[in-house]
């Protein structure tokens, strides 16, 4: 439970995901440079991943003003150097709030990674045309994209629980669910991003690596 003049947001899921995450992101991610955390949420993989992954550093962004809210009060009780204020962003605009000339709050050049964990199938799926577009439009040639979450194969659950969990997401709301990883492929490949790595995770999830290879 949260006390009234507590901004911290609780998302129990990061606490049983956020060490198979890792040990996925210290083998995949460049050794260097700006990791920016799309949908960031609660701030709690944020404040977990950015000591155990310097000299990198990471930058979380998050489209809710209260989750932003929750994330600097994570970052106040477990402070890092290398973590980062969240920005707002939301990735369905077509050109993101990052890569206007009078933003200052982010040096784009220096972004070398971008991850986003649960946000494929709990958003449109324009969310998931922006992300890709973003991508292939700011990580450099080699540039590393990693998703987390669930996927159907060959347009089948890989469980009945994942089943179940889409037909409460579409229940919620329509536009969301759990998505096609074949079509998630497809658009990654049409922003110049090529398909790395697919391992399987905890809970039916997977951790899917893209690598900015060529033109979109």
């Amino acid at each position: 439970m949260n006390h009234p003049n507590d901004a911290r947001r609780f998302a129990p899921a990061t606490q049983r995901n956020r060490e198979p995450i890792l040990k996925v992101l210290r083998r995949v991610l460049p050794p260097t440079g700006t990791v920016l955390e799309v949908a960031s949420g609660s701030g709690e993989h944020a404040i977990f991943f950015a000591p155990r992954l310097k000299p990198r550093f990471w930058q979380p962004s998050e489209a809710e003003p209260m989750l932003r809210e929750s994330i600097l009060a994570w970052m106040k009780e477990v402070p890092s150097d290398n973590l980062f204020p969240p920005i707002p962003l939301n990735v369905a605009e077509s050109v993101w709030s990052i890569e206007s000339p009078e933003n200052s709050q982010v040096n784009v050049s220096e972004i070398t990674a971008m991850i986003a964990i649960n946000l494929i199938h709990i958003s449109p799926f324009t969310a998931t045309l922006g992300l890709m577009a973003g991508a292939g439009r700011i990580l450099p040639m080699g540039g590393i994209l990693y998703l987390y979450g669930p996927y159907k194969r060959g347009g089948k659950h890989t469980a009945p629980s994942n089943q179940s969990f889409d037909e409460m997401l579409q229940q919620q709301n329509p536009e969301w669910g759990v998505r096609n990883l074949e079509e998630v492929e497809a658009v990654a490949l049409e922003n110049g991003l090529n398909l790395l790595e697919i391992v399987e995770m905890p809970a039916n999830n997977l951790s899917v690596v893209f690598r900015r290879e060529g033109g979109g």
